[in-house]
């Protein structure tokens, strides 16, 4: 499978990600936790159907250590008992940033009070924009059909 457009080779493309991979640095430079910030880019990701980017995510956490049993039940986090309440609350308000069309009120009050209860105003400001800025990486790599399966951890960086 090839992808539609070569992002890499497009100098507009290029020129956009560029600014996508510095608003990234800021947020993982934040200090909202690594593992929530990839078990939300996860999540996000395998509901956008995005194989590229949920490649990509799980092998970078699991190169940061996280577990095969907690990647494993990403998808399934709301009957699994191996995530946190502070990575329950960022996973919630991950679905329902990521799902904004399927709900009418967009994030509920009860998730984001959730969410706050946990992270503090700019660890809540860095997950919002973590939350938007992979449903942005997702929407370019699903309408360009970026094929999924030979990322290598670190290879951008």
């Amino acid at each position: 499978m090839d992808a539609r457009l070569d992002l890499f080779g497009s100098p507009n493309a290029t020129g956009v990600l560029k600014h996508f991979v510095s608003a990234g640095k800021v947020i993982s430079d934040s200090t909202l936790p690594t593992v929530t910030q990839e078990l939300v880019k996860i999540r996000a990701s395998q509901i956008n159907g995005c194989g590229f980017c949920t490649d990509m995510h799980t092998k970078e956490a699991a190169r940061a250590g996280e577990t095969a049993v907690r990647l494993n039940l990403v998808a399934a986090w709301r009957e699994a008992t191996v995530f946190t309440d502070a990575e329950r609350a960022a996973l919630e308000l991950a679905e329902q940033g990521t799902r904004i069309a399927d709900a009418a009120g967009g994030v509920t009050d009860e998730a984001w009070a959730n969410a706050a209860k946990h992270y503090d105003e700019e660890q809540l400001a860095a997950l919002v924009s973590l939350i938007a800025l992979i449903n942005a990486f997702n929407r370019l790599n699903v309408i360009v059909r970026q094929p999924a399966g030979d990322y290598r951890p670190g290879q951008f960086g």
